[in-house]
């Protein structure tokens, strides 16, 4: 079985492709050159039956992922289920499986089988929790329990998985000689680093990196280079154990591309805002322009409650720099594990800030959107503005709620709307005398 980047270097337009160009609105051959390239990904795993593919990377629309999945505390799958497809209905292109409840394959099986979106897993939290009930510590994972949970989960159906190559003794050794005020945040991270660190290995993910492609390119499943050294506030962006981790991801793009599997990067959390553009960019010249997924950034640490503004805030200028898929930041972040309300804040949010960098870039349908959005209002139109509406539920409630039924204007201006009274005046015909 060759995967959908082998399939573009010998020149073939797959059905997928044609699926992917035709959502787009671009040419089959223009995205099939992209997808042989690498600029565009195409997470679609040969066993996950039911999905409706999306591509990510260069001149395509913004994509969306939300993180699902059980926990120690929540275990049940059913509210997580419900979970995503709350985030299907809101318009998120993918989610990832984060689950590290009691029975981690059960929970994966069903969210692939239920899911016509891209699923994403991260096979370390699998392999850690495993690892405990086995061998009574994270640190004596062994290098086969890695590698059996990411054949099992690409034999699931995984259409991407977060994999924590770049984390090296080097890049640990980097950061710690600098210094941190968070150290390590990211959960995949702080497993694998630990695991480093007690047994004074190099990292097993990074030692078996060829092992890991025989298996993704069996199953075409996309491999999402994992920012394990991730910045977990803004006084640590852009310090050199970030960089030191780029720069070996970036190395890892190319061997993955040499195979013909296709790959992600992914990229900072917490960046001051005047550092994103150059994360980006960085992230594009040293990994030769694969598709870049961010988590926000959020660019401040002071909000929680609304890191789903901060980080909208932070992830429409990413996009605008070169980020190509926005993970999704819910009220609940740093707080708790987030309820399906937060779920679909967070979806909206992300999408928001996602459709407002594709203003910018140019691509296919966004302004034509925005434009009839602006039609309909100057038409006084409301059931065409809350069809257009990104959360047209919401938009409904608070018209039904505000405003008299059959009201024109809305209760804001009343009688003084701006747009009914000029619309008196701009909407006359023009005297022909007048010119």
């Amino acid at each position: 079985m060759s995967t959908q980047m082998q399939l573009a270097r010998e020149g073939k337009i797959t059905d997928v492709m044609r699926q992917v160009a035709a959502e787009e609105q671009i040419e089959a051959e223009v995205l099939r050159d992209r997808v042989a390239r690498g600029t565009v990904a195409i997470p679609a795993n040969i066993h996950h039956t039911n999905l409706k593919a999306r591509g990510v990377g260069e001149g395509l629309r913004i994509k969306v992922n939300a993180n699902i999945g059980t926990s120690s505390t929540y275990p049940d799958i059913e509210p997580e289920l419900e979970k995503l497809d709350e985030a299907v209905h809101c318009g998120a292109d993918a989610v990832m499986d984060l689950s590290t409840g009691s029975n981690i394959d059960v929970s994966r099986q069903k969210i692939i089988e239920h899911s016509p979106i891209m699923v994403g897993t991260v096979p370390l939290y699998q392999a850690t929790v495993r690892a405990i009930r086995e061998h009574g510590a994270v640190v004596e994972m062994t290098e086969e329990d890695i590698l059996q949970t990411i054949e099992k989960q690409a034999k699931d159906g995984a259409d991407f998985m977060t994999l924590h190559c770049g984390v090296t003794r080097e890049a640990i050794e980097r950061m710690r000689r600098q210094g941190r005020i968070m150290d390590i945040v990211s959960r995949g991270g702080s497993f694998i680093a630990g695991w480093m660190l007690h047994n004074e290995r190099e990292n097993p993910l990074y030692e078996h990196y060829d092992d890991i492609l025989d298996i993704c390119e069996k199953y075409d499943v996309t491999i999402s280079l994992g920012d394990g050294m991730r910045p977990g506030c803004t006084a640590d962006a852009t310090d050199r154990g970030q960089l030191t981790e780029l720069i070996t991801l970036g190395e890892l793009v190319d061997r993955a591309w040499r195979r013909g599997v296709q790959v992600m990067v992914e990229g900072p959390g917490h960046v001051p805002y005047d550092q994103i553009e150059a994360n980006m960019k960085l992230e594009k010249r040293i990994c030769r322009n694969a598709p870049f997924y961010v988590l926000g950034p959020l660019v401040t640490d002071v909000a929680p409650g609304y890191d789903h503004i901060t980080a909208a805030i932070g992830g429409t200028l990413a996009a605008v720099s070169g980020a190509d898929f926005l993970c999704y930041v819910t009220p609940a972040e740093h707080l708790a594990l987030p309820t399906i309300e937060d779920v679909h804040t967070g979806v909206i949010t992300s999408r928001i800030a996602a459709h407002a960098a594709d203003l910018v870039r140019g691509i296919p349908g966004a302004r034509e959107w925005d434009r009839r959005m602006a039609e309909a209002r100057k038409q006084l139109d409301w059931e065409a503005q809350l069809s257009l509406a990104i959360d047209p539920e919401l938009a409904e409630t608070k018209r039904g709620a505000r405003n008299k039924k059959g009201e024109e204007a809305c209760s804001m201006c009343g009688d003084y709307c701006a747009v009914k009274i000029i619309s008196k005046y701009f909407d006359k015909p023009v005297c022909p005398c007048d010119d």
